[in-house]
């Protein structure tokens, strides 16, 4: 194609960012900017800022939530890290940095004692809870970074009970190390959803960066305000309240931006009830927005996925009735108040979802006043039919509003079991 500035010889482009053309006239080619004149990504200010903090081929390489995501993120943690000044000050004075009675080998004890403690925390709760993160990313998100606000306002308060100092420390020490799991593990989560080109790495590089950045700018107002805070307790409580404020109303910010195309247990829930009621399927930006991000102690029927075979059915009677009208890779049943689910080697994905669906119903029917003078087993066999009449239609109108049903999020366990279709 020719122009006026001469033949078009070819285009490239940078994403989204920028394009350019070569042209060649009098037996020369130039490369000139298409558009917008100004300068290439990798020269200008902003060019080189977003080299630096952003993902390779941004924005289309992440998730439409990052940029609203990595805003909250930016501003909780900037002020987390001004309420943790104030917190390890007040830790320093408390094992007693300024006072000259005080003994360096009581103040490495107290600190070694913190640290094992908090070691020994961080064992036990990715033992008991490991396999809960990723199922439910945003609540213990959000549940880390409350923790890590009560531990460090404990610090703080800490040299006000010098009797008790050390015990008073030991267990903030503990709930920081439950934070360390719980807010590894969810970013990790995040990270995955965030990745739109297999670029998990560069995501969690760039955003370690940004974090990087945040700290060194907290650390700048931090040293501002040791001279304000120093033998001030009201002046210190009073801004780490302020802190604290902004950094939980900064995270929920957060996790309320994220919103994830696969199912965890509460957005199928959501989803699922939605068409129960109207036969309209919810978007994933629509079931995010109605996920509950805090824990709930309402009394509900759970669920439990993945179990073993005796937690279904404990007699041959029991067998025979967990296999009337059921032609699925999958058995249920109700024991302990718990709806089980027993779940085939040879299940997908597929199955796996329409298991949980049909426990999701379960449990909600058991909840209901009105269903509570049937059998278990005739409620599970009454799932069985409502599963055959909707799911297939309901599986292809999730799908058609942007769901992905190839993976899920459910917490299931290893069980598998292989089972005869008839009891002897």
């Amino acid at each position: 194609m020719e122009t006026g500035r001469g033949v078009v010889l070819a285009s490239e482009r940078y994403g989204s960012a920028e394009s350019w053309k070569y042209f060649a006239k009098d037996a020369v080619m130039e490369r000139r900017r298409d558009g917008r004149e100004g300068e290439s990504r990798g020269n200008s200010v902003v060019g080189v800022f977003k080299s630096v903090f952003l993902p390779q081929g941004y924005p289309e390489s992440v998730s439409d939530d990052y940029l609203q995501y990595q805003f909250w993120d930016t501003v909780q943690a900037f002020s987390s890290s001004l309420s943790g000044t104030l917190a390890t000050q007040a830790s320093l004075k408390g094992v007693g940095v300024g006072n000259q009675e005080a003994t360096v080998a009581a103040a490495t004890v107290t600190w070694l004692l913190r640290d094992g403690t908090g070691m020994l925390g961080r064992i036990l709760f990715a033992w008991q809870k490991g396999s809960k993160l990723d199922s439910e990313a945003k609540k213990w998100r959000l549940f880390a970074d409350v923790l890590n606000d009560i531990a460090m306002f404990m610090e703080i308060l800490a040299p006000f009970f010098p009797a008790c100092f050390t015990l008073i420390v030991c267990t903030a020490g503990i709930f920081k190390s439950l934070v360390g799991v719980a807010g590894g593990a969810t970013r990790a989560a995040l990270t995955v959803h965030q990745a739109r080109r297999d670029n998990m790495a560069d995501i969690s590089a760039k955003d370690g960066s940004q974090e990087t950045l945040v700290n060194l700018a907290g650390l700048m107002v931090s040293l501002m305000l040791i001279p304000l805070v120093t033998d001030n307790p009201m002046l210190t409580i009073s801004l780490f309240f302020l802190f604290t404020a902004l950094h939980l109303f900064a995270n929920y910010k957060a996790v309320r931006s994220v919103v994830m195309e696969t199912f965890n247990e509460a957005r199928l829930s959501t989803v699922l009830q939605q068409y129960l009621r109207d036969r309209r399927v919810l978007s994933p930006l629509e079931a995010n927005q109605r996920e509950p991000v805090f824990f709930e102690f309402r009394k509900t029927v759970p669920v439990k996925l993945g179990v073993r075979l005796q937690e279904v059915v404990q007699s041959l009677e029991e067998f025979d009735l967990a296999l009337k009208e059921n032609n699925m890779p999958y058995l249920l049943g109700v024991r302990n108040g718990c709806v089980c689910v027993c779940l085939g080697p040879e299940a997908s994905v597929c199955d796996e979802l329409r298991a949980m669906c049909q426990a999701l119903w379960l449990s909600s029917m058991l909840n209901s006043p009105t269903k509570q003078q049937q059998s278990h087993w005739e409620m599970v066999h009454e799932s069985h039919k409502l599963m055959d009449t909707i799911f297939n239609p309901f599986i292809k109108g999730v799908e058609a509003a942007g769901w992905d049903i190839k993976r899920t999020l459910l917490d299931w366990n290893e069980w598998r079991v292989e089972w005869k279709t008839k009891s002897n």
